[in-house]
């Protein structure tokens, strides 16, 4: 019976958290203020809240959150965060409060940005490798050093694998027009390729392309790009969200947002799993940034501006968007969309 009991009380906070107050009152009667004056702060810092008891109720009891994590509070009406490794970008501080029969909870935003700003690298090209350039690439991935392709645009959107080395298209999926084929990602010899606007992805065997199945975005509002660290799925949709899904029922639990020391970043597009961090470009950008999965913070950010020089010059010819890396040979490649060449590159501390 004890064990029911707690089961019931622990669902019962988790619907009170998600609903905000037992009671029928549209207003609080407490309230969250930061001693800081300010809302904004980095990794290092200091955050010092304190309930404000405006009616002078009795207080039983409090709980303080921060991004649905339980902090450890100083006494009933207050508590210090020291930011550590927490995620950044846009968070709240909730807490629960106790009073006189009733519960209510409140919440005050803040936004935490990484504590140093972003490494920026340069590039050298050691070699460049043909691109069919009818390829609006969106995703890029190597599988068993074999570089699989997904390219967009209604009508025209295929998944192919191909032979980088010769440019070589060795199979080719047409995919249906009413979608726009995104990023792509490769996990347990399963294909998992975005569609933009759709609100679902398209599952192949890696083996032949055969489609097996479909699986939905849920929250997330647009398909962008896919990657994966070998047990979880990372999906970018042009906020500041980068989701990151369940990598056996695909399942968004949860999301990083890609943060520098003074701003958080949207518009990410093509993703890529490289030595343990995100490589994203920005969209309609020269630029790739370094991202840390656990907390978001940018760490460095690669300008690959004059690269889209060196392709032919035509009147499809669009972005940098396509970065591939291959994990048996420790070498990164990029492209971009109608790009006749494909890069392999060096990056450089500038």
């Amino acid at each position: 019976m004890k064990k029911v009991n707690l089961l019931y009380l622990f669902i019962l906070t988790l619907f009170l958290f998600s609903c905000g107050s037992n009671s029928d009152k549209k207003t609080s009667d407490f309230s969250l203020s930061i001693s800081n004056p300010q809302s904004q702060f980095q990794l290092g810092e200091t955050i010092e809240v304190t309930i404000k008891n405006l009616k002078n109720r009795e207080i039983d009891s409090t709980r303080f959150y921060f991004d649905e994590e339980v902090l450890q509070q100083e006494d009933k009406t207050s508590v210090k965060i020291q930011l550590e490794d927490q995620k950044l970008g846009n968070q709240r501080i909730s807490a629960m409060v106790y009073s006189e029969g009733e519960t209510d909870t409140i919440h005050i935003p803040v936004k935490i940005y990484n504590n140093t700003a972003p490494v920026v690298y340069n590039y050298n090209v050691i070699n460049s490798y043909p691109h069919n350039r009818d390829a609006y690439t969106q995703g890029l991935e190597f599988y068993r050093d074999t570089l699989y392709e997904s390219t967009g645009q209604y009508g025209r959107s295929t998944l192919r694998k191909t032979n980088f080395e010769t440019g070589e298209v060795l199979e080719k999926v047409e995919i249906a027009d009413k979608y726009f084929g995104e990023g792509l990602s490769i996990l347990n010899h399963k294909i998992y390729q975005l569609t933009w606007n759709e609100g679902e992805g398209l599952i192949y065997d890696v083996e032949g392309l055969e489609r097996t199945g479909v699986f939905k975005y849920n929250q997330s509002e647009e398909g962008w790009g896919l990657c994966n660290d070998g047990s979880r799925f990372y999906k970018s949709d042009g906020t500041e969200r980068i989701w990151i899904l369940n990598g056996n029922t695909l399942a968004e639990e949860s999301y990083i947002q890609p943060t520098t020391h003074k701003s958080i970043s949207t518009q990410l597009n093509e993703l890529e799993w490289v030595e343990g961090k995100i490589y994203a470009n920005t969209y309609q950008k020269d630029g790739v940034a370094i991202i840390n999965p656990e907390n978001g913070a940018i760490e460095g950010l690669i300008n690959f501006q004059g690269l889209r020089d060196r392709v032919t010059q035509h009147d499809k010819l669009d972005v940098l968007n396509g970065i591939a890396y291959n994990p048996n040979t420790k070498k990164l490649y990029v492209t971009g969309k109608n790009w006749d060449k494909l890069f392999e590159v060096e990056i450089v501390r500038k």
